[in-house]
């Protein structure tokens, strides 16, 4: 084996430190700070933090700095990924079945690696991964990596292994005698409930994971789960950790369940009434709607986009102008994963074309979603004091949306990932 010598080393490690410490300016010909956009903004960077942002003739600029032209672009808090799986990858490539089943943990983690890497690079510094699909707790390792700088990824908030009643998730369709590996943990009751959530706290969860409602009713339709004591009890449980609770839901009941046990975010939200969106905005629950999943299902059925639109698509865009008109908290997740990680963008432009306005889909992706996963005072806004996580598009992203699928800069606390 090749030995490298000491001083090799030590001129590496001074040349990462020196990396981390640098000043920039950076000079867009605008500035969206996670609400407003502004124009003639430039934004001071000094080692892994935004120390100002304003207009350029307002900021003193040390003569280290730096200079970072970005003639006509954009610059934007880096962008935050809401509902991602970064150990699954398109279903039309493998079946979810055979992921969970038939690929080991390794592999599935080496591919994992190739999926950060990916959705840092187009733009997307913060995730919030929704469970490991049978690969246990695969994604605090992974975190673990991103965080020592082993491996290229956005920060990641995780969920471990995820909560399902005992029957209802799968895979499915073996024989009775054989119980095969799941992809996510089965508990039920007080004891075993609590001893789920405290275990997946103590491997490294930041918030847990519940199944409120699934496809086990008698023809395969989705039917609640958890009785709202329980979904009460996981919620409490976490909560004396300081976690909060997040669920999936796509009936009507297994929202309001879920709403009423005290969950911050509704992933899905397939079969949600005007009543129980009411009821999320009287609880300020979110929904994270992931209409990009829907949409790449569709396709992989053999939906070539045109019209007419599948039921299924009908009815998706019914339930996002229901929580739209109910004034229900959007939260960006498109449940990458199911469609391939790096196109997270495309999730931006599905909301579009669903009703909301290119800002306010903006906003959610950025100081919104902060807000969500309690994350304001780190990420998520342009402001002296926060992180570095800073992204550049081509044009303006307010007129048109899918200018969020030309970063060319990538930034995150303080280090060019992408320019």
């Amino acid at each position: 084996m090749r030995c490298v010598p000491l001083f090799c080393c030590f001129f590496l490690l001074q040349i990462q430190i020196a990396t981390a410490q640098n000043t920039y300016i950076l000079q867009p010909d605008r500035v969206f700070d996670g609400n407003v956009l502004h124009e003639g903004w430039h934004v001071l960077v000094q080692g892994e933090y935004i120390m100002a942002a304003g207009p350029a003739d307002g900021i003193k600029t040390p003569s280290s700095a730096i200079p970072i032209p970005l003639p006509g672009k954009t610059l934007l808090p880096g962008l935050i990924e809401g509902h991602s799986h970064v150990l699954l990858y398109p279903y039309d490539q493998k079946p979810w079945n055979d992921q969970v089943l038939k690929e080991s943990e390794a592999l599935r983690v080496a591919r994992a690696t190739t999926h950060l890497e990916a959705t840092l690079l187009a733009g997307f510094t913060t995730i919030r991964d929704l469970g490991t699909e049978g690969a246990g707790y695969a994604d605090a390792g992974l975190k673990q990596a991103v965080n020592q700088g082993a491996i290229s990824g956005p920060r990641m908030l995780i969920a471990t292994r995820a909560i399902v009643a005992s029957g209802s998730y799968g895979p499915k369709g073996f024989a009775t005698e054989f119980d095969v590996h799941l992809g996510a943990e089965e508990a039920d009751g007080t004891d075993a409930l609590i001893r789920t959530v405290r275990t997946q706290i103590g491997k490294g969860a930041d918030f847990i994971k519940v199944y409120a409602d699934y496809r086990w009713g008698p023809q395969g339709e989705a039917m609640p789960t958890f009785s709202i004591e329980e979904l009460k009890l996981i919620v409490e449980t976490a909560a004396s950790s300081g976690r909060p609770t997040v669920a999936h839901a796509a009936t009507d009941e297994g929202m309001r369940r879920a709403v009423l046990a005290g969950v911050e975010t509704i992933e899905h939200g397939d079969g949600g009434s005007e009543g129980v969106f009411e009821l999320m905005t009287a609880n300020g629950v979110a929904l994270c709607p992931t209409l990009g999943a829907v949409e790449a299902i569709t396709r992989y059925q053999g939906w070539d986009g045109q019209p007419p639109l599948p039921d299924r698509l009908n009815t998706k865009r019914q339930m996002f102008r229901k929580a739209l008109d109910a004034g229900v908290t959007m939260c960006v997740g498109g449940d990458s994963g199911v469609f391939a990680h790096g196109e997270n963008a495309w999730e931006l432009e599905l909301m579009v074309d669903y009703g909301m306005e290119p800002l306010d889909v903006l906003k959610s992706a950025t100081s919104i979603n902060a807000q969500l996963f309690h994350l304001e005072e780190k990420v998520g806004s342009i402001q002296r004091g926060l992180l570095a996580d800073l992204v550049a598009v081509d044009g303006d992203p307010t007129e048109n949306i899918s200018l969020m699928r030309t970063v060319s800069f990538v930034m995150k606390g303080g280090r060019i990932y992408k320019q």
